[in-house]
């Protein structure tokens, strides 16, 4: 009898049939509220209309057209489209499947364009699972154990993260910033460093923003020493953050900007923009992939962004992003063992940490469970797995985050007082 593999561990025990909106409903027709969007995936929510209308009639026209053989209108549609959304002088474009495949694209673009070989990532950062990516991944050992030899060329430099360090956020980023300085002394000297590569708000590492001063430094090295500054918004963007990007929040615009994600409300699709003048160095027959740009997958990202235009939705994430906050941080108030509640828009973590003060995975595992068991879907992320995350679809309404905020505040009061709220 032929079985999943053993090593694919499910967060829930949820059996799902059908969704819509924020809701899944499994074989018994019972309702969950999914706060998890399939990591981020789902914006528009579960089978949004609009979406699968766009991707059922595309269905039946033309399901694949490879993009390096043949050209096909959504493609040329979706290209056309992302001009209104990308940041000013981020003109041309390459599409990929994956976030990982998106990364890498950006990798090979850095190298190729300054011929330099090596890349700074920052600590807690998630790139991906492949050789490559995995390589600049640093939000948790399982990325790249027994996965040795890793790609050489890759350097980490602290990302300015105030509550691991106990710091305040300008300590924290007086240290990132120095420490940036002495690897770029000591480790990957300028004139051999490629490209930094950064979360705006890191994923799996923790759902730590970053902040206006630390990108500002960044950007500051990278163009003094021709360095390509890379952001990886694979979680973030599409609104994720109350921005369209997170890097808006900063006012620091990349040369190299790496999406995926929520980019086609759930239909494989990825991509990197950079100005005409940088993708033009990449080598010729470089870019490429057999999947990429799938038609369906193109009609059903157009559809996404009309969706996210028309109902506001990036002002939506903003706002309930906003509501939920206030409310996550009623419930932390009440409880020593939530020690923080940090995000922007409808991308919020809630960090536990145990008496002595240390990472605590253990409960925060346990009231995702406890949560899952009361209809909420979410996940954890963090080193040691001591944040539950908080990253519904960006229809998600006002009722709706009460509801996961009430659901929420019982399963915390269950685990640590053995209770209900």
């Amino acid at each position: 009898m032929t079985q999943l593999s053993g090593a694919l561990k499910q967060a829930t025990p949820v059996l799902a049939t059908h969704g819509k909106g924020v809701n899944l409903y499994d074989e018994a027709g019972r309702r969950y509220l999914d706060f998890t969007a399939g990591i981020g995936v789902t914006s528009t929510g579960h089978c949004h209309p609009k979406v699968v209308a766009a991707a059922q009639e595309q269905v039946g026209k033309l399901i694949h057209a490879q993009y390096t053989t043949v050209m096909h209108q959504p493609l040329l549609t979706l290209t056309e489209r992302l001009g209104e959304v990308l940041p000013s002088g981020l003109d041309r474009l390459f599409f990929a499947n994956s976030g990982s495949e998106a990364v890498e694209a950006a990798l090979r673009l850095a190298r190729q364009a300054t011929g330099r070989p090596n890349i700074v990532v920052f600590h807690g950062g998630f790139h991906g699972r492949t050789v490559a990516t995995a390589s600049l991944t640093t939000s948790h050992t399982r990325y790249s154990a027994g996965f040795a030899p890793l790609m050489a060329g890759v350097h980490v430099s602290p990302f300015p993260n105030p509550t691991y360090y106990g710091w305040s956020v300008e300590q924290a980023t007086e240290f990132a910033l120095k420490e940036l300085d002495h690897t770029l002394q000591t480790l990957s000297q300028p004139n051999e460093t490629a490209a930094f590569l950064v979360e705006p708000v890191l994923g799996e590492g923790g759902y730590v923003p970053g902040n206006t001063e630390f990108f500002a430094g960044l950007r500051d090295r990278a163009d003094k020493y021709g360095i390509l500054l890379v952001f990886d918004e694979v979680q973030t963007g599409w609104g994720r953050t109350g921005k369209f990007w997170a890097q808006e929040h900063f006012a620091v615009t990349p040369d190299i900007l790496v999406t995926a994600k929520g980019i086609g409300s759930g239909f494989p699709l990825s991509g990197i923009a950079a100005p005409a003048a940088l993708m033009e160095k990449v080598w010729p027959g470089s870019q490429g992939g057999t999947y990429g740009a799938n038609a369906v997958a193109c009609a059903a990202a157009i559809a996404t962004l009309d969706v996210i235009q028309e109902e506001k939705l990036v002002d939506n994430a903003a706002e309930r992003g906003a509501q939920l906050t206030d409310a996550l941080r009623a419930t932390a108030s009440k409880y020593d063992a939530i020690h923080d509640v940090r995000g922007l828009g409808l991308m919020i973590g809630n960090e536990f940490r145990d008496a002595d003060g240390n990472p605590d995975g253990a409960t925060a595992g346990a009231v995702q469970r406890e949560a899952a068991d009361r209809g909420l879907l979410l996940l954890n992320c963090g080193p040691w797995g001591e944040v539950v995350r908080f990253i519904p679809a960006l229809v998600v309404n006002d009722k709706e985050v009460d509801e996961a905020a009430a659901l929420w505040a019982e399963s915390v009061n269950a685990v640590l007082q053995g209770g209900t709220s």
